[in-house]
């Protein structure tokens, strides 16, 4: 059985203390006490701390559907009238009222520069660890594939954004950075993923598992060169990747079986472990099942779901008739346990059997090979036209999905199937968002939302059960396209200046 890496969580401390003579015994570090000064020696130790910021990508994934599925057209909520608590929060992720106190949004912000913390301190160490050469380099190009993922995230989310690339001496100085232009994020994301190319190996051995690769660090590196429309640079970048041994797999549910992890179709996932109680199990269906469904989705007694990031009447009806992919993504509704049917949809994908309530064995895919071919197709028909290399990478995922293949069109119409595509084999992996800000101009992004909210204000896809929607939800506004600064950093640092519009 294979094993995959241990991400063990390392805190790691930062001493902050003058240094006058009269408080010299103050300033004398513990050596029993875990603090950066003195760990990061040994290769073990340096293992360990890559390993703990693997460990923060997992709490900070099980939330990632807010901000790239939630938000978009794909999904909304089992609305619960009798609990209105999460409408500063969550609810208004989903219907477009977000503002700088809106919680969720602070807590984004801050989880990711959380653990661009302790990427930066293990970078700045790297140097003095008795570690070999090829751990050093490995880590590098692992620290730097993470630190560029996190940084596209900031950059879509909040455009222009504070860059750190190292460690805060202290307090005063975090205080006073100001927010680095879209063009120069994008410019350190280049250059970290360009090094995680150089310094990355293709393929680990059964004890790391898990790790970025060179082929998660290229297609990143395609997206990020598609995100910015240099697509003979994206071309580039993602047909290395087609030669790296990746192959699709040929049954759609076997991609999210937990029994099949780290699969050839697998280019990154984030690893979690059900089955155990030692706080790296995964909770998705948790969150996603229907609320008030009591034992008859998620198969422990009495067992509600959240109600969150439901599949929208819009993305149901996308499905072609005969696609294979339908049933392993969604379900439209459940057999109670008094045997009827409850019409409230649910994502299936993350579904599986496990054996601790609340803990689950369901890795998250961030990177798989379908996207990739999706992703070159994209690009080959904004460089050439729908030529068959492009034609070919999108049939062959129709083709597993049980669907005719796609012929004779334009490069628009191209386009548009192209992107559907992507919706519907991508549904609820956390592409959504970025897809559409992508593919879509300011004017065509703000259109296609309020088009899509006057729709499901008329036809909910949960019932609202007698409450009205107030007046501003499913509104959507230019602006809104990016979120605010959070107004607690506003605050704290006076250099920072607001998105327009908040």
């Amino acid at each position: 059985m294979k094993r995959y890496i241990n991400t063990l969580f390392i805190g790691l401390g930062v001493l902050l203390a003058s240094t006058s003579c009269d408080d010299e015994f103050l300033n004398k570090t513990d050596p029993t006490v875990l603090v950066s000064d003195n760990f990061y020696q040994t290769e073990t130790q340096l293992i360990q701390a890559v390993n703990g910021v693997y460990g923060q990508l997992r709490p900070w994934h099980l939330n990632q559907w807010q901000y790239t599925e939630f938000i978009s057209d794909n999904t909304t909520l089992h609305f619960n009238p009798g609990n209105r608590g999460n409408g500063p929060s969550l609810e208004a992720l989903e219907f477009w009222q977000y503002n700088p106190a809106t919680s969720n949004i602070t807590n984004l912000y801050n989880s990711t520069y959380g653990i661009m913390v302790n990427v930066n301190t293990s970078l700045s160490k790297l140097p003095e660890s008795n570690a070999s050469d090829a751990i050093k380099n490995r880590s590098e190009g692992e620290l730097k594939m993470i630190r560029a993922y996190l940084y596209f995230h900031l950059v879509q989310h909040f455009g222009d954004v504070i860059v750190i690339t190292e460690p805060v001496s202290s307090p005063a100085e975090a205080f006073e950075y100001n927010r680095t232009p879209v063009e120069a994020v994008y410019q350190q994301i280049l250059s970290d993923l360009n090094d995680a190319v150089a310094l990355l190996p293709p393929s680990y051995g059964s004890d790391d598992i898990g790790r970025v690769t060179k082929g998660a660090a290229l297609s990143l590196l395609g997206k990020v060169h598609l995100t910015r429309k240099n697509y003979a640079e994206a071309i580039n970048a993602l047909t290395q990747v087609t030669s790296l041994g990746y192959a699709l797999l040929q049954d759609y549910e076997a991609i999210f079986d937990p029994q099949n992890k780290n699969h050839q179709e697998s280019i990154w996932d984030i690893q979690y472990q059900g089955d155990n109680q030692f706080g790296v199990g995964s909770n998705f269906i948790y969150t996603f099942a229907p609320r008030e469904s009591v034992g008859a989705v998620i198969d422990f007694p009495g067992q509600d779901g959240g109600g969150w990031n439901t599949p929208t009447n819009e993305i149901i009806a996308l499905y072609e008739e005969g696609d294979l992919r339908k049933e392993v993504s969604l379900k439209e509704g459940y057999t109670s346990l008094d045997g009827s049917y409850i019409a409230v949809p649910y994502i299936n994908k993350f579904h599986h059997p496990h054996s601790i309530r609340g803990v689950t064995n369901d890795n998250w895919p961030v990177i798989r090979y379908a996207d990739v071919l999706l992703m070159l197709a994209e690009a080959i028909n904004e460089v050439e036209g729908p030529t068959g290399t492009a034609l070919g990478y999108l049939n062959e995922i129709r083709d597993r999905a049980g669907l005719e293949p796609v012929n004779g069109l334009g490069k628009d119409a191209f386009r548009e199937v192209l992107l559907n595509e992507r919706r519907i084999e991508l549904a609820f992996e956390n592409h959504r968002w970025f897809d559409l800000k992508r593919t879509k101009t300011e004017s065509e992004l703000v259109n296609l939302l309020n088009a899509y909210g006057l729709r499901e204000r008329a036809n909910p896809t949960t019932s609202r059960e007698g409450i009205p929607f107030s007046n501003n939800d499913f509104i959507f506004e230019a602006h809104e396209i990016l979120f605010p600064i959070p107004q607690d950093q506003m605050r704290i640092n006076s250099s920072l200046v607001q998105n327009p519009g908040y």
